[in-house]
């Protein structure tokens, strides 16, 4: 089962905002709304632009391509590590747990593997365990 089944890709679900530029640099947010239950919630992705880097465009460009997929794999990754997906919904993707499968069916070890001969401990053994 796939991790996101949107009618959009997941970049068509976020929003870019550009903070205030401080003497360091420009700073912006990626940030991506989903539902959980009834419930509005939200990650957000921060990346920044130093002095020196925001005099290109092309580099600015570059790097906030960058930042969109740095953020979209931080959120399969997320929600493999949680066990939920995304859903299709409108306007908002769906947030849901994803189905437990049947566990595997495991062969009781005492059937399928020939009985193991017990061998006595050796005496050094015995005498390190206090017997």
């Amino acid at each position: 089962m796939t991790l996101i089944e949107l009618p959009r890709a997941v970049e068509a679900y976020f929003a870019f905002a550009e903070l205030p530029a401080t003497d360091r640099g420009r700073h912006f947010t990626i940030t991506f709304t989903y539902l959980e239950g009834a419930r509005v919630d939200r990650l957000q992705w921060w990346w920044q632009v130093n002095k020196g880097q925001e005099k290109s465009e092309a580099l600015v460009s570059g790097l906030r391509n960058d930042a969109i997929a740095r953020f979209r794999q931080h959120i399969e990754r997320w929600l493999t590590n949680s066990g939920r997906c995304l859903r299709g919904g409108d306007p908002f993707p769906l947030l849901q747990s994803l189905p437990v499968e049947a566990p595997a069916k495991v062969e009781d070890p005492a059937v399928s593997e020939p009985a193991r001969e017990v061998l006595p401990a050796r005496p050094s053994l015995r005498i390190a365990a206090g017997g």
